[in-house]
């Protein structure tokens, strides 16, 4: 007998046919879905028809009558869905060629964060999926194991999905418009922490550092040893030139166009920071290229120097909170004032009065502070004490 409707939501587990090929496929779990099977060339072949939720018994049958029909007439209905999955590409693909489009108006720093975040957290969850295939309830299972662990990362992380979405439905990848608006609603409340980067207490950083020192040196470690030593933001070490660096005076100069805040910044170097560079010095091949860089031309990305801090077991920490631990040791531990650490950190000054008349850069205080950071960094660490 054929189905209905009443018939398709009662049905028990089992495999239950309405004719002419077509079945219902229930599962012990409870999901239905449509199952067709035909005879093509001697051979039996089953295609599905989608699951119940998404096909109803009145589709489920038209979509069995089309089948049949191209087999009539000499078709491959198999070869035919090959080929349409061939036309709709993976969402790694669907991304990537977004971020070819797109980056060409943005800033070098932002090309490298955007993609790296698709390859650290998305890609490998459903980067071969085909992206029409990718919905609000998957894009939820992506984001839910980083949506409280790293908030600010999560939110990017599903504004840039959905320019990937929007870009493959201009492309004619997905049918119709993909709406994400529902996924905040399927996850927990994030805290409202959104500006603060993890940051590794100040005590620890000489024994991180020196523990990095004694390591091989490879591009990464050495990029976060400068990162650390000079408490710069870590897209001015991975964008940095050798031409910057005067390495007599010991004066690391940043030009305008690499600040956030557009005002060019003098950094006075540190001993142990210049016995860094000078070894490295003395590989490079041109003064106009990137000292941290597989080839001199491309930087290393962004993630570089995070899988330093992953490598080492070190967790809940992240580069720039370095900067955040820089400015807890001055406070604690030294007597200079806040507004000759703020200019170490290059922080824009909020009082306008207060940034129009502070001329100085106190540069001859900060080559104090920054080497007194220094020598604190290379303070022995305190052996650990059994409990009685």
């Amino acid at each position: 007998m054929s189905l209905t409707a009443l018939k398709v939501k009662n049905a028990k587990a089992g495999r239950h046919c309405d004719g002419r090929g077509l079945y219902l496929d229930v599962q012990p779990s409870g999901s239905r879905s449509w199952l067709f099977r035909i005879q093509f060339q001697g051979v039996r072949r089953d295609f599905g028809l989608g699951s119940v939720r998404d096909v109803c018994l009145a589709d489920a049958r038209i979509a069995a009558a089309e089948m049949r029909r191209k087999v009539r007439s000499g078709g491959d209905p198999a070869a035919d869905r090959r080929s349409a999955r061939r036309s709709v590409p993976s969402f790694e693909s669907a991304a990537r060629a977004c971020y070819e489009t797109l980056k060409a108006g943005w800033k070098d720093s932002r090309q490298g964060i955007w993609i790296a975040s698709f390859e650290r957290h998305v890609f490998p969850m459903i980067g071969s999926k085909p992206v029409d295939t990718v919905d609000a309830l998957v894009v939820r299972d992506v984001l839910e194991p980083i949506w409280l662990t790293v908030p600010d990362t999560a939110n990017k992380v599903l504004q840039r999905i959905n320019a990937v979405l929007d870009f493959a439905h201009i492309k004619g990848w997905i049918s119709k418009e993909v709406s994400l608006r529902s996924v905040r609603k399927g996850l927990p409340r994030q805290n409202n922490t959104g500006s603060h980067y993890a940051a590794m207490p100040y005590q620890d950083v000489p024994a991180f550092l020196q523990a990095i020192a004694a390591m091989p040196p490879t591009l990464g470690r050495d990029a976060l040893q400068l990162t650390v030593y000079t408490a710069v933001r870590s897209n001015e070490t991975r964008f940095a030139v050798w031409s910057e660096f005067d390495l007599e005076k010991g004066v690391w100069s940043i030009p305008a166009e690499r600040m956030k805040m557009k005002v060019a910044h003098a950094i006075p170097l540190s001993k142990p920071a210049l016995a860094l560079l000078r070894r490295m010095h003395d590989d490079r091949m041109d003064d106009d290229e990137l000292l941290f860089s597989p080839n001199g031309v491309k930087p290393i990305s962004d993630m570089t120097m995070s899988k330093v801090l992953r490598d080492m077991k070190v967790e809940n920490v992240t580069v720039h909170g370095f900067r955040s631990a820089f400015t807890d040791w001055s406070s604690e531990m030294t007597d200079f004032p806040k507004e000759v650490a703020d200019k170490a950190l290059a922080h824009k000054i909020p009082d306008r009065v207060e940034a129009a008349y502070r001329r100085t850069d106190f540069f001859e205080k900060r080559r104090k502070l920054m080497q007194a950071w220094a020598d604190y960094l290379a303070t022995p660490a305190e052996p650990k004490t059994k409990s009685a």
